[in-house]
């Protein structure tokens, strides 16, 4: 009997000390990591204030290749939400909200030094009032961001969740530095260009039928401005002359798509529109359609690629009526027929000349990167559209340049950019024309802007 008694006080006794230790044990808390990444702020900022490349950067999928997301609320800033299930009973089942923002993100440039995005996160973790903090700051003068990745929580006088705060070095602090190290490399990824000044948006096109040729230009041998123009020039007669043979009606201005612009080389196709979508060939009538993927089985992926020459000369071989590896009906020599278009896509505006395309294009690519916008550049290349023709004056001299629509075909995105939901307007752009070779001037300003790209 004694032996019982002496066994119970015991029990008291650890009782006793559990409810004290329990009691003086915080009611709270808190675990942070740093990592400095080579991206300018925005970019960091807009990857974090979505929840579309979560799934790319956090450690749940290495915890579960299985696990499923799904995604609700807005697409972009407060209110964006993922959430989460998975069959392993450690992770569980959870989401997060986008709570807050600061500063908006049209207010940070290349002056603002810091910003702060938080997460409410919803998951078996013990306590109350969980968030994810994620501070960004500006390092140095060049394109480093500091980000501190910071979890808090609340343990009220929940006695069993305050001895959780002596696992926080556990799953919290692994998710975090994981996730950081992920963040790190998929931001490896993201065109290294400052969007800031862009002002883009998301516009749905109509499946358009075209005719188009592929193009080359060896940028080393001084393929510049003249060479395309000249190129675009003599495109667009064959292709007009095409038109008239299959008896059919141009509709529009003609069309640049951007197939590889890289140094040397510059391939590109040059497509005007057309009023059907159905053209006979040899007498057979022949319905285009979109691009496809090209096949990847084991005969296609045994032949190596083929260089612009010999993808020229392979094009004017081919037989009228086929179709090339991206399903295009070949129509005649290097002429072939598509439908184009056909779904969202990321619009932006340059003025100036051809050589601020690429950048645009650049710019487009980033923002669509952090932002999670989804696209494949080799079945739906970027394109441009020239909406209003540079004018020169007697002497030659350009009085005002040409303005130039922008595209980038998407395959996944919202119906908006961030820019379209707060009723932000792209710049007027009506400003001194820029410097040839300049990239997009920044919003609202008249003066050239800097040399950036240039096709010579």
């Amino acid at each position: 009997m004694m032996r019982v008694f002496e066994f119970l006080v015991a029990l008291v006794i650890v009782a006793v000390i559990g409810v004290v230790a329990g009691v003086v044990m915080p009611s709270s808390g808190h675990v942070e990591r740093s990592l400095v990444v080579g991206k300018d702020m925005r970019q960091v900022y807009d990857l974090l204030n979505n929840f579309r490349r979560f799934p790319d950067y956090s450690v749940l999928r290495s915890q579960d290749s299985d696990v499923q997301f799904k995604f609700s609320g807005k697409a972009y800033g407060p209110g964006a939400e993922i959430s989460w299930t998975s069959g392993n009973a450690k992770l569980g089942d959870g989401g997060l909200t986008i709570a807050s923002a600061t500063p908006q993100f049209d207010q940070i440039d290349s002056n603002t030094q810091d910003a702060t995005i938080v997460w409410n996160l919803d998951n078996n973790w013990r306590g109350l009032d969980k968030h994810f903090t994620l501070d960004l700051e500006r390092q140095g003068h060049g394109r480093l961001t500091q980000v501190t990745w910071a979890y808090d929580v609340q343990y009220g006088w929940n006695l069993v969740n305050r001895f959780a705060n002596l696992y926080i070095h556990g799953d919290p602090d692994s998710f975090i530095q994981f996730s950081l190290n992920n963040l790190q490399n998929v931001l490896a990824g993201v065109a290294n260009v400052d969007y800031s000044d862009l002002v883009p948006k998301i516009a749905q096109s109509q499946p358009t039928p075209v005719l188009f040729v592929t193009r080359h230009i060896d940028r080393s041998k001084g393929g510049g401005t003249d060479t395309l123009n000249d190129i675009l020039a003599q495109s667009d007669t064959e292709l007009k002359a095409q038109a008239k043979k299959l008896g059919v009606n141009v509709t529009g201005p003609s069309i640049l798509f951007i197939t590889n612009y890289g140094d040397p080389d510059f391939d590109f196709n040059v497509a005007l529109p057309i009023d059907s979508s159905t053209l006979t060939i040899n007498g057979q009538s022949e319905q285009l359609t979109a691009p496809i993927a090209p096949s990847l089985d084991a005969t296609a992926a045994a032949e190596p690629a083929p260089s612009s020459s010999t993808a020229a000369a392979a094009a004017a071989a081919a037989t009228a009526g086929s179709r090339d590896r991206f399903g295009n009906l070949v129509v005649e020599g290097d002429v072939r027929a598509m439908l184009a278009f056909g779904g969202a896509t990321l619009q932006g505006v340059w003025e100036g000349t051809f050589n601020g395309v690429p950048q645009t294009v650049k710019m487009l690519t980033a923002y669509a990167q952090t932002h999670g916008y989804q696209f494949d550049s080799t079945v739906n290349p970027p394109y441009d559209i020239v909406v209003t023709p540079e004018v020169k004056d007697a002497s030659g001299a350009i009085t005002s340049y040409a303005r130039h629509q922008v595209s980038l075909p998407l395959n996944n995105a919202p119906t908006q950019t961030p820019e379209q939901e707060a009723g932000l307007l792209p710049p007027d752009q009506n400003g001194a024309p820029a410097a040839d070779g300049s990239a997009p001037a920044p919003a609202g300003s008249s003066a050239p802007a800097e040399a950036a790209t240039a096709t010579e």
